[in-house]
């Protein structure tokens, strides 16, 4: 019986974990002016969200992938508008929660 409390406390924590993450990557998002070039659902002058998160959606290291691109900036994979490099005030924490945030959106 003890057991089952426990699954259902650490199944509830997970959730709740998981659910205050996204809502930190979307937060922070919007605090580093992402979405200046990145909108949820529609191509501005980056990429949408989504479009990120699909193209990435089968990628073992998408997380990797994406974090380097947000910090260093990138170019050529979405065309010819460069990707600005992040400010040095952004930590990396930050920056990994963003880019888990845009990973789990579909």
């Amino acid at each position: 019986m003890k057991f089952k409390y426990l699954a259902a406390m650490t199944v509830a924590l997970t959730v709740s974990t998981t659910v205050f993450a996204a809502e930190d990557g979307e937060a922070l998002f919007k605090q580093h002016k992402c979405g200046s070039c990145h909108k949820l659902d529609k191509k501005t002058v980056g990429p949408s969200v989504k479009d990120i998160s699909a193209k990435y959606a089968n990628d073992d290291n998408a997380v990797p992938t994406l974090e380097k691109t947000v910090r260093n900036g990138g170019k050529g994979v979405w065309g010819k508008m460069p990707m600005p490099k992040t400010k040095a005030s952004v930590s990396d924490a930050d920056i990994t929660t963003m880019v888990g945030w845009i990973l789990s959106q579909e």
